[in-house]
């Protein structure tokens, strides 16, 4: 199975990068959200966060994340305990929803997938870029969050330029018709490379 991964700062627009493979058929698979749902159904995992957070990880057996956010934007070695902890579960979750897929390829969807070395597991990566005034302004439409929490989460992922040097394919996420093509675009270059 080939694996493609899916990258790029919060505010690029990977979401929408997402929708669109999907779009042609392309299995897509969130690891944000799927880890949200790990966090929540595995047992080893909600003992191992209780023991690193306290009992108000959990609330009613559902995941206080805005606890453990205002934790983790504070504390990076915290943030590494908890990605130790939800990440190999994570990529054992995925290698298994890989092995069901039917299609000619996959793609994988991570926003720190370099920072966690997860672009070493793919066959190909993308990664999406927006300018950053572009990027803070959606965030503030979409989230209900202030300009100083984006750049923290900012500040906790690799800048663009670094992510584009390991890049196989840049998608430029400012109008949707442009990303579509790009998409389309990359799509065939797959598929023509898994000819040969």
């Amino acid at each position: 199975m080939i694996i493609v991964g899916l990258t790029g700062g919060i505010g690029s627009g990977k979401t929408t990068v997402a929708k669109a493979f999907k779009a042609l058929g392309i299995p897509v698979y969130i690891a944000d959200e799927e880890a949200k749902k790990l966090m929540v159904r595995s047992k080893v995992i909600k003992r191992k966060l209780t023991q690193l957070f306290g009992q108000k990880a959990y609330i009613n057996g559902e995941l206080n994340k805005s606890f453990i956010a205002e934790i983790i934007f504070n504390n990076k070695t915290i943030l590494t305990k908890m990605n130790a902890i939800v990440h190999p579960r994570v990529a054992r979750h995925f290698e298994k929803w890989a092995l069901k897929q039917e299609s000619k390829y996959v793609i994988k969807e991570v926003a720190i997938l370099f920072e966690n070395g997860g672009h070493e597991a793919c066959d190909f990566v993308i990664t999406v870029t927006a300018p950053k005034a572009t990027r803070i302004e959606r965030l503030l439409k979409r989230d209900n969050t202030t300009e100083d929490k984006i750049e923290a989460i900012m500040q906790n992922q690799w800048s663009d330029e670094k992510k584009v040097a390991l890049s196989d394919f840049i998608i430029d996420n400012v109008s949707l018709q442009k990303t579509h093509e790009q998409v389309l675009e990359i799509h065939n270059r797959i598929l023509e490379n898994l000819k040969f």
